[in-house]
Formats: structure tokens, sequence, C-alpha cells
């Protein structure tokens, strides 16, 4: 998987928007939080309620998934988007954070399903 197909699948989900909060870093948001950190080689996301539940990624692709700088604790990790993770399984875990995201959201501000 690429960036820019990365950046296309985050942006395909209802209610996502680009934004750039920091110069030079793209996120993705659903109403005002960020679901996705888009890079070109790799994605920041939210990859369970908890850092041991994270922690799943880093056992099963050591060499590609890493615990975020700042946010890693509250379950959230880097993916490389070049290596061994399947692009089928990086989609799911776009998909997976968003949910999340969308789930943390007022009612009143959660989009409508596709």
């Amino acid at each position: 998987m690429t960036g820019d197909e990365l950046r296309r699948h985050c942006l395909a989900k209802p209610g996502a928007w680009a934004d750039q909060p920091w110069e030079g870093d793209f996120v993705a948001k659903v109403g005002d939080k960020i679901f996705a950190f888009m890079g070109s080689e790799s994605v920041g996301l939210k990859c369970g309620p908890s850092r041991a539940e994270a922690d799943e990624w880093i056992l099963q692709y050591p060499d590609d998934a890493s615990v975020m700088a700042y946010i890693g604790r509250s379950g959230w990790n880097t993916l490389r988007l070049d290596g061994a993770i399947p692009d089928d399984e990086l989609r799911e875990a776009v998909d997976a954070s968003y949910d999340t995201i969308v789930a943390k959201l007022p009612k009143s501000r959660r989009p409508a399903p596709a």
C-alpha cells in the first residue's frame, strides 16, 4: 500500500477530512478527532483501547509496528506501509481506528453511515 492509497482509504470514510495541524504532518479526522496520522511510509492508528491490546501488532510485526511517541500509552501504534503487514490488514486497522474514534464522538456529531 502506498501513502496515496492510504490517504484515499482514510478520506473515503464517512465524515472523514484531511487536516494539517502541524507543519508537514497530515492527519485524517472525523468530527474534530484524529483517527489516522497519514505519512508517506507509515500510518499512526489507534490499534486498541489499551497498550496491551495494541501490543499484539508489535508482537506479530516487530519490524513494521511500533508504539507511537507521546500517545502510544493510549493504544496508538505506527504501522509501516511497505513492510510485512498485508494491505488488507492495514485497511482493517484504519477501519478499526476510525470506528473507535467515531464511537467516542457524541451521537449528534457522528457521521451518517455510508
